[in-house]
């Protein structure tokens, strides 16, 4: 097949043949025909994972109760949270995959595709493929315990409405928050709106010790940045489709509706803490720090269950989510997947809030067992690379999974990579400095490209010389192809840096995060190289992802909060030089805080409410939270009848105006 390929290839290179296998076509984003390279890469690719292996499949669909006609879910607001029907293009059994997708994240697509209510074991179900995370239902003595009730508003009502129609309406008498992500709390609202007054009165909502901290707390200083980010990571801007998004690896991808949040009731402390909730016996994990700052997961005696919550999932998961987070400890994940495995050793059935379950105590043991040792191996081994002097990309290079780890499907590479990850660890360790006086102090990346473009001669000697090697790499070996992807990457992105409207360059590299994407294995992975073909080639979005969708879990954010925003916002040139105070007085909370900016910096703290200041603003939080997400303009405000001010108003809107406005659109693949 790969020599029959490069006599093709040879032939179209001579005769300049527009043969489908390698052309420009392109679908309605601009997206090219995966080319023969790649072509190659992933067919060679199929001789990595064992395909024949079908448990996975089974799995998926075993107990399949009731599956939605077809599971579309509107937003409260108009438009669409939720769109099942658009994978419908992913072949069910992960079969036949199209060349411009790697076999193996075909397969996991397809996996994630498998959709409905199940029944995992008596009393336990399942509602999956509705949101990003899954929602799990246990019966209990007089009712349900919801776990994990999804990401938005909307796809969390639409799938306890489904399990109500199956399994017949009974009260809820707990919920479940296994972690602080949102994907696990963020619907909680979704199933309240269903509970009489009487449920909602008598409502045990239990969490890890630091969830609603962490919950709400999370991406609030560095959100915009980070939600940028996602857009990339979650292909947000990208059509269904074989040559745009899949899937997360993780699961389809998150619903973007409306979030909310509500405060436990109980907090879960410690390991081995038992509580009984409406007759059913829990037994708690505490598992923070792992993938999340907080977290557990439980085992339920009864049923001989496990909830591996998110220390486990099918697949490897990210020490370091690309969209931005602070690192992960892989040496803590392993010892807690380990602490797991033998406190619950007799576990006959394993679930989680992800993915599928597994059934019988060998086969979970494995599982367990092949989770620990990757995370541990990943942190072993970058370790001893770093100390003896690799730099991240050395490690990440040389660092491959043992055969051992390497037979599953479970353990591969769909969300999290062993390539960032292992940067991860590194990062965990050592920082961003490799040591290397080079990497000290150099110059930003715009002045960097445009010096390299000037000494390699101009970017139209380089464009020539791009464009011979990517149509040479349909005559290479897959590896040593996807090498020259890679360098050319890094080639055309210096021309693209140094010269913004060099649309040749843009097309070029477009082209290749074509490729790029088409060959990656993890789902995040390819969403990056897409996006970033897309906005090459369409450029960055007039609006970013709107901090009005996280209104409800921002009413419930401690103040002070907003406050260490603010302060990350303060533009250092406008504040030069000024010596001013503002108090802010919340009318309903009765907390006042001193906002004081001096030395270009912005302190805050909690005063009494005779504290002095130059102005004072008093005002309700929830109008507060309405400025801050843009629902209410501050001038305008300022001037109405909702706050009152005491002092000079000009004071403070000059106050307001030194902050900055990010709208979370910022250019990532151009300058």
């Amino acid at each position: 097949m790969y020599r029959i390929a490069i006599l093709i290839s040879i032939v179209c290179l001579i005769e300049a043949c527009d043969s489908p296998s390698w052309s420009p076509d392109s679908n309605e984003l601009g997206h090219t025909a995966p080319t023969l390279a790649t072509q190659n890469a992933n067919q060679a690719f199929i001789e990595k994972r064992p395909f024949a292996n079908t448990q996975d499949f089974e799995n998926a669909r075993k107990g399949l109760i009731a599956q939605p006609e077809s599971l579309v879910v509107p937003h409260r607001q108009g438009g669409t949270v939720w769109n099942m029907p658009e994978y419908n293009f992913i072949d069910a059994n992960g079969e036949n995959p199209p060349a411009s997708v790697n076999p193996s994240l075909w397969r996991q697509a397809a996996l994630n595709n498998i959709h409905g209510l199940f029944k995992v074991s008596e009393g336990i179900y399942q509602l999956r493929g509705f949101d990003l995370a899954n929602m799990s239902i246990i019966e209990s003595d007089n009712g349900w315990i919801i776990v994990d009730p999804l990401t938005a508003r909307e796809t969390a009502s639409t799938a306890f409405l489904f399990a109500q129609k199956h399994l017949g309406e009974k009260p809820v008498k707990a919920i479940l928050f296994t972690h602080s992500h949102i994907d696990h709390f963020g619907g909680v609202q979704g199933v309240m709106q269903h509970l009489s007054d009487t449920e909602k009165a008598n409502l045990r909502i239990i969490a890890p010790a630091g969830f609603e901290e962490e919950a709400t707390s999370e991406n609030i200083i560095a959100g915009t940045a980070m939600s940028r980010r996602a857009m990339y990571m979650y292909g947000k801007r990208l059509t269904r489709d074989e040559r745009g998004h899949l899937g997360t690896g993780l699961g389809k991808g998150p619903g973007f509706g409306t979030f909310g949040i509500q405060a436990p009731t109980e907090l879960i402390h410690k390991t081995g803490e038992q509580l009984t909730i409406d007759g059913v016996p829990f037994i708690f994990q505490v598992v923070s720090g792992s993938e999340a700052p907080a977290e557990f997961t439980f085992y339920l005696p009864q049923q001989k269950a496990f909830c591996g919550a998110e220390l486990l999932s099918n697949n490897l998961h990210n020490l370091y989510t690309l969209r931005g987070a602070k690192v992960r400890d892989a040496r803590l994940w392993s010892a807690l997947i380990e602490e797991a495995r033998m406190r619950f050793s007799q576990a006959d059935v394993y679930f989680a809030s992800h993915h599928w379950p597994l059934w019988g105590q060998e086969k979970i043991n494995d599982f367990l067992i092949k989770q620990r040792d990757t995370y541990k191996f990943i942190h072993d081994q970058s370790v001893r690379m770093l100390n003896q002097g690799l730099t991240p990309n050395e490690i990440a290079e040389n660092l491959k999974l043992p055969a051992a780890l390497n037979q599953d499907f479970h353990n591969q590479g769909y969300y999290g990579t062993v390539k960032h990850n292992a940067k991860a660890v590194y990062q965990n360790y050592m920082g961003w400095f490799t040591a290397n006086p080079a990497k000290l102090d150099p110059l930003p990346e715009p002045d960097v490209a445009q010096r390299y473009v000037e000494i390699m001669g101009g970017s139209t000697h380089i464009l020539k010389q791009a464009q011979q090697q990517f149509n040479d790499a349909n005559i290479e070996e897959p590896e040593v192809s996807h090498q020259t992807y890679r360098w050319l990457a890094e080639l055309l992105n210096h021309v693209v840096l140094a010269e913004e409207d060099n649309t040749p360059a843009k097309e070029l590299l477009a082209k290749v995060y074509d490729q790029l994407g088409y060959q990656a294995e993890s789902a995040p992975w390819r969403d990056f190289y897409l996006t970033g073909a897309y906005e090459l080639r369409h450029g960055a979005p007039d609006e970013g992802i709107s901090p009005a969708v996280m209104k409800e879990v921002l009413l419930k954010t401690p103040v002070a909060n907003f406050f260490d925003s603010m302060s990350v916002r303060l533009i250092a040139d406008k504040a030069e030089g000024e010596n001013v105070s503002v108090k802010i007085t919340f009318t309903d909370l009765n907390e006042s805080y001193l906002l004081t900016v001096n030395n270009s910096v912005m302190h805050h703290q909690k005063v009494a409410a005779n504290a002095q200041a130059d102005a004072t603003l008093k005002l309700t939080q929830p109008l507060f939270v309405s400025i801050i997400v843009g629902e209410a303009g501050l001038k305008d405000t300022l001037f109405g009848d909702d706050l009152s001010v005491e002092g000079s108003k000009l004071d403070l809107i000059n106050f307001f105006s030194m902050l900055d406005k990010p709208l979370g659109t910022f250019n990532i693949v151009t300058p």
